[in-house]
């Protein structure tokens, strides 16, 4: 009887505890085909964009909790620095201070002069940039782009576009803006084209980041270009995002190849790319932009006037000489043309001078 009780327990099966769904190959699967499916769909429709915003400003402030340590040891850190180097550093501003003084001194004669010059030739003024001081709160993660996020966005005024600079030059521009934050991607990155001229010589071209060692790159340039190591890249400004003049790198290394028609053009980065925690959002206001292009808009679509259209050519035949005065006929010609009719003008010759007969 015992035996038989065995072999019942034996023929039962044991329970199911965790129910087994699909297989994981197929859970992969499919995850990855929704994750390119809306991928593709929000780069189509931007439909997330209202998502992401939302999600943001969740994020905001656990992103500044998890900054709270590191604020704190810098916070601590200046708090507690020796009195020498506040000293030291008080006497480096001061003499920072003095020669930018001397310097604005001689800026603001300048820019009386250039004001007087443009009324004097009645060119427009040039347009006015507007800055916002922010601060780095976020550095990307990932290898393979260059990005950092700022504490500023669009309840700062900050527009998609504005340029991210610092001491010494351009570090990136705005690509994404939050309510409360903005992402910017720096030049480095492969994403990132900027336009830049050669202040040595004028030269206007295109400079691509690199991506993975902090450097920038001058493509499709002939190899007898004229560019030395040395010179410096500033903004063109002819895009209208970055204002024009600002530093953007130096060339370091210019080589040419006999099997490439092309040079090879590697320039550092002048501003302090992973250096510097405050930056500054330049940006160009947008309604000045619009009033010029619809004013040069406007002069190329107007008509020309009637006092500057060309007028006719009028001809006074009685005052008017021909260009070359027909020889006096001779006698043996005169007694022909007796004896002959005169033969007739033909109708294409009619604005042609004929001799008196």
């Amino acid at each position: 009887m015992m035996r038989g009780i065995h072999q019942n327990f034996d023929q039962q099966q044991a329970p199911a505890f965790f129910a087994r769904g699909p297989s994981p190959l197929a859970r992969l699967s499919f995850f990855t085909a929704l994750s390119l499916a809306l991928m593709a769909t929000d780069s189509r429709l931007q439909y997330l964009s209202g998502v992401r915003e939302n999600l943001m400003t969740l994020l905001h402030p656990l992103q500044i909790v998890a900054n709270a340590p590191s604020d704190l040891y810098h916070f601590t850190d200046e708090y507690f620095s020796t009195h020498h180097h506040l000293l030291n550093e008080n006497a480096r501003l001061k003499k920072q201070a003095l020669m930018q003084d001397i310097a604005l001194q001689r800026l603001t004669i300048l820019n009386l002069e250039n004001t007087n010059l443009r009324n004097l030739l009645e060119a427009k003024q040039s347009l006015l940039e507007t800055s916002t001081l922010a601060e780095v709160i976020h550095v990307g993660r990932d290898a393979f782009t260059k990005k950092i996020i700022v504490n500023r966005g669009k309840n700062h005024n900050v527009v998609t576009g504005a340029a991210a600079v610092d001491a010494k030059g351009v570090i990136g521009q705005v690509t994404r803006t939050y309510p409360s934050s903005s992402e910017i991607t720096l030049i480095t990155d492969k994403s990132l084209a900027i336009p830049i001229q050669i202040e040595r010589n004028g030269l206007r071209a295109i400079a691509f980041g690199k991506g993975r060692d902090n450097t920038l790159d001058l493509p499709y340039l002939p190899a007898n270009v004229d560019i030395r190591r040395g010179d410096k890249l500033v903004t063109s400004g002819i895009d209208g995002v970055y204002p024009a003049g600002l530093a953007v790198a130096t060339v370091t290394e210019m080589r040419t190849t006999q099997d490439s028609p092309f040079a090879h053009i590697v320039c550092v980065p002048a501003g302090g790319i992973e250096n510097n925690r405050q930056i500054l959002l330049v940006s160009i206001p947008q309604a000045e932009l619009e009033t010029v292009n619809e004013t040069v808009v406007s002069e190329k679509s107007k008509p020309v006037s009637s006092s500057t259209a060309a007028k006719p050519v009028t001809t006074n035949t009685a005052n008017e000489k021909p260009a070359q005065e027909p020889p006096l006929p001779s006698e043996k010609t005169t007694q022909k043309t007796t004896e002959k009719p005169a033969p007739k003008p033909l109708a294409n010759d009619g604005h042609r001078p004929h001799a008196q007969q």
